[in-house]
């Protein structure tokens, strides 16, 4: 399983929004509204990196109210 935050952030007031319809999305652990530079950030995992990339592109940046995301992978050093 590969997990990843993506940090979100989206039109002024779309925040809520945003979270509620992301948290919808098959493989999104959470998705949370915060305050700072970034306006929601999620937790995903899927079963390869690829597979994590088709949920971002295909699924989660198509979320009315995006205006930019940065994904982390998470790593076990």
């Amino acid at each position: 399983m590969v997990q990843a935050y993506i940090l979100i952030q989206t039109e002024v007031g779309k925040a809520t929004s945003v979270a509620e319809t992301i948290s919808e999305i098959p493989g999104v652990l959470t998705a949370e509204d915060v305050t700072g530079p970034y306006d929601v950030i999620v937790k995903a995992e899927a079963e390869t990196v690829d597979e994590l990339g088709r949920m971002v592109v295909a699924r989660v940046q198509k979320v009315e109210g995006i205006t930019r995301t940065l994904t982390c992978p998470v790593v076990h050093l």
